[in-house]
């Protein structure tokens, strides 16, 4: 069996061919990059219709190599918590709302949670600008004509490209408005959001499974038999192609931002773990749950340094970092995008102290780096708190496959736990494949994972599955 795994990301959308064991085919990659739109009033939002038009020269290019020939699955991880209002044709209304995005807010006398503790045991979320409860009626007051319903970035992608789009329950869950004992809407979530009916999509079984629509098929032939699995959210995905995938692993993802997170099963009606407050907790699928904690700041920040200073490239740069402690650099807040959930810190927080006329561009960057770290160690602290002993830590993302010192750095902050790292860079479509054909206790054939906190010399093989 051939996969195509599709990553759709915030910063750029992605395809890629894998073989059965879910391992990516040399030369079988076709990227295009993705425009966020900032605002200084802390809008960040993509546009629909040229996201879909990134995806379809993706799978142009790859059926123009030939590449598309055989596939048979396609699965896909898709970004969390983006919504988008649609019309009743399912073109959007407006701009798609990422998940860095602070402009949402309550409503004047907008109900809230009867028991905020059992409504985040519940959800795994809480009442909050981040999700739909809270952003929901906020679009409604700013859509220019009423809204049919509201979907995610990848069900308006998919309401285009496929026959039927449901929502997948690992989408759901990063809502808010999930139970995730049930796997169905939560009852005080849609009061929260003050929903309509027919405003929320309808939600994908698990043995769901989409075609495309014929007007597709014409255009990719080689598509026209395959099978397309329900999307997984990123974060989970991510998880699951770092090989993290049970309590005695957390993997710490760096991509356009920074999580933390552990997966554990959690088969539907079943008991869930305890939650700590500081903690969400989102499905990976119809059996597994991921727990863990985001930071607004990751590779963006090494964007920005690199965009704003007058950063050395390439080596030049490796070794000016070489030259700095790992965990070193000046004092810094990273949270030039504000807080993720629970915190309510606006864009614009970030902050650096103990500048000097010594300080220069490379110490700035480190001391964002640095500080990032220290964000996860606190995490992973509230993360092991929910199971019997410390944990190992795989590191993954782009971010840090490409800085050698930032994974230093990690191991520095991160001791004594072994911190390991991921060398197959494409992660989040790898898990999403794993998902899809139901091997969530890993891959054989995965490249693999190297320790970060041992020189070149001690590299091991990884943890066996």
């Amino acid at each position: 069996m051939t996969i195509l795994a599709l990553d759709l990301g915030t910063s750029s959308v992605r395809g890629l061919v894998l073989d059965a064991d879910a391992v990516p085919l040399p030369g079988a990659l076709a990227r295009r990059p993705v425009e966020i739109a900032l605002g200084a009033d802390g809008a960040a939002t993509l546009d629909g219709p040229a996201y879909l038009a990134a995806l379809g020269e993706c799978l142009d290019e790859l059926a123009a190599a030939g590449r598309l020939d055989g596939v048979e699955l396609v699965a896909a991880s898709a970004q969390w918590h983006s919504v988008v209002p649609l019309d009743a044709a399912g073109d959007p209304l407006g701009p798609v709302l990422t998940w860095l995005d602070t402009r949402p807010a309550p409503l004047p006398g907008s109900p809230v949670p009867r028991d905020p503790t059992a409504f985040h045991h519940r959800t795994g979320t809480w009442w909050h600008r981040f999700y739909w409860n809270v952003r929901l009626p906020w679009l409604r007051e700013r859509v220019g004509s009423p809204a049919a319903r509201f979907a995610g970035l990848v069900e308006y992608v998919y309401g285009k490209l496929l026959e039927s789009a449901p929502m997948s329950v690992s989408q759901a869950s990063a809502t808010g408005m999930l139970d995730l004992r049930s796997m169905t809407w939560d009852a005080e979530g849609c009061e929260l959001a003050q929903v309509r009916a027919g405003e929320l999509p309808e939600l994908a079984p698990h043995d769901w499974r989409g075609r495309l629509r014929p007007e597709q098929a014409r255009r990719w032939p080689a598509l026209r038999a395959a099978r397309w699995a329900p999307p997984v959210g990123d974060g989970a995905a991510s998880n699951v192609g770092c090989r993290a995938v049970d309590q005695d692993w957390a993997a710490v993802s760096v991509g356009t931002s920074a999580a933390v997170r552990l997966v554990q099963p959690a088969p539907a009606d079943g008991a869930l773990p305890p939650l700590p407050p500081a903690l969400w907790r989102y499905r990976v699928d119809h059996r597994h749950i991921v727990t863990g904690t985001a930071f607004s700041a990751g590779g963006n920040l090494y964007a920005w340094a690199t965009r704003t200073l007058r950063l050395p490239a390439g080596a030049q740069l490796a070794a000016a970092l070489d030259r700095l402690p790992p965990g070193g650099g000046v004092p810094a807040d990273p949270r030039f995008g504000g807080d993720r959930p629970p915190g309510l810190a606006p864009a614009g927080s970030g902050q650096l102290a103990g500048l000097s006329l010594n300080t220069g561009a490379v110490d700035i960057l480190a001391g964002l780096m640095s500080a990032l770290c220290r964000q996860v160690e606190a995490g992973l602290d509230e993360i092991e708190s929910t199971v019997p002993k410390r944990v190992r830590v795989v590191l993954g993302g782009g971010a840090v496959a490409a800085s050698p010192w930032w994974r230093r750095s990690f191991a520095r902050t991160l001791a004594p736990r072994e911190v390991w790292h991921a060398t197959n860079p494409e992660t989040g479509a790898t898990g999403a494949a794993l998902v899809a054909i139901g091997r969530l206790d890993g891959a054989i054939g995965i490249e693999a994972l190297g320790r970060t906190d041992e020189p070149p010399t001690g590299a091991a093989t990884g943890p066996a599955r």
